[in-house]
């Protein structure tokens, strides 16, 4: 695992992808708060996932464990998730209060 290191293209299409998601769901804000938290375990909860990797790549697929257990293993990946999904609802409220 981890043989070939994400690019910035691929980290972005991740952090997009999962502030995607979190948003359509509603879960904005209990997203920052865990993300927040547990920034600093990043590396661990990444380093966790390797451990539990071949109960995981069952439903997951070798490659999504791969790439999000590199993302997760920096908390500079983590900071901005946390700075995208809060980008994407202060616009959803601002459009709301112009709108």
């Amino acid at each position: 695992m981890w043989d070939k290191p994400l690019t910035e293209e691929d980290i972005e299409k991740m952090v997009e992808r999962v502030a995607g998601e979190v948003h359509k769901r509603g879960l904005d804000t209990p997203a920052i708060l865990f993300l927040e938290m547990h920034k600093p375990l990043a590396n661990v909860f990444a380093h966790g996932a390797l451990a539990f990797s071949p109960f995981l790549m069952p439903f997951l697929g070798f490659d999504r464990v791969d790439r999000y257990t590199q993302f997760m293993a920096s908390p500079q990946n983590v900071e901005r998730l946390i700075q995208r999904i809060e980008s994407r609802r202060d616009a959803q409220a601002e459009a709301k209060t112009n709108g």
